[in-house]
């Protein structure tokens, strides 16, 4: 078995681990199967779960670069694909002008002179002045890749459709070039944080995989992991914290990143357990909004209990 591929949900989940990514049995099990069947992997949750970690940690666990497109509103096809590099093919016409002048001297018409450059068209539509962005990028790459299509809910239906031809059978068509067919199949993942509804065709392309918050022992042991200078009772606490914060009903919930850089501060401020003068003077680390925070303060009482 190639070690770029998962050989069982339990090398999955293994390699993960290695790669500081805990993931429980059933998204292994969605995850392997999409990695081997070759379907992209959608994966939706709120904001914060870790789905782009998850793309991050695949990237790391089968030793493929990571190739990401960050999705929009305006997002097209030029910006995901390709751009033709025009200040490049100006400095090649401007040095190959004598030759240019030589082929079009003797025409008898100026639309003769003009059939003589379009038979050129080749040479100035070719490789060498195609400027690949990730979708090309992972479609022309000659090693796999893992490529991560994030936040698809951002961009526009009319971006979403157009990717229905790359998700569907690993090709895009460059009007000049033709269709270009993928070297290696890239594993891809597509993150969504259900901003706009997603078609049914894209969805009929991709495997499904929900995220949601962890549990408190599941977010304990990613603190522990990410921040092995904290103490497992700190660790134990801040996970506690987080999941009755998400409870509050605040206008963002904190995130998982937020967990563990919570606790980094907390070790770095020498706290070794969780105390309402520390949460108090801490919480606008882990919540962004000054009304999420008074919520915050004002159900100290319950987030250490």
């Amino acid at each position: 078995m190639s070690t770029d591929q998962f050989a069982s949900v339990a090398d999955c989940i293994a390699r993960l681990d290695t790669a500081d990514y805990l993931i429980d049995p059933d998204a292994a099990t969605v995850t392997y199967l999409a990695t081997r069947m070759e379907k992209p992997l959608l994966v939706e949750g709120p904001a914060g779960v870790g789905k782009t970690e998850l793309a991050r940690a695949l990237s790391r666990a089968l030793d493929r670069e990571l190739v990401r497109l960050q999705c929009y509103e305006g997002l097209d096809e030029a910006k995901a694909l390709y751009e033709w590099e025009y200040a490049k093919q100006l400095l090649y016409t401007q040095i190959l002008r004598d030759k240019i002048g030589e082929a079009v001297g003797d025409a008898a018409t100026l639309a003769e002179a003009v059939e003589r450059i379009a038979v050129q068209d080749d040479v100035f539509f070719s490789d060498r002045f195609l400027l690949p962005r990730p979708l090309l990028k992972a479609i022309l790459s000659e090693k796999p890749v893992v490529l991560l299509i994030d936040e698809i809910d951002k961009g526009d239906a009319e971006f979403e459709a157009f990717l229905l031809e790359m998700l569907g059978d690993y090709q895009v068509t460059v009007p000049e070039l033709g269709t270009l067919t993928a070297r290696t199949r890239p594993v891809t993942v597509l993150t969504s944080n259900a901003q706009r509804e997603l078609s049914d065709a894209l969805r009929r392309r991709c495997l499904h995989l929900h995220l949601d918050f962890p549990c408190a022992e599941r977010e304990r042991d990613i603190i522990r992991r990410r921040v092995p200078e904290a103490s497992a009772e700190l660790a134990r606490q801040v996970a506690h914290a987080m999941a009755k914060l998400r409870t509050l009903g605040l206008r963002k919930l904190p995130s998982i990143s937020e967990s563990i850089d919570w606790a980094r501060a907390l070790v770095l401020l020498n706290a070794e357990t969780l105390d309402p003068a520390v949460v108090s003077e801490t919480l606008s680390l882990v919540l962004k909004y000054e009304g999420d925070v008074r919520k915050g303060r004002e159900s100290l009482h319950a987030l250490l209990n």
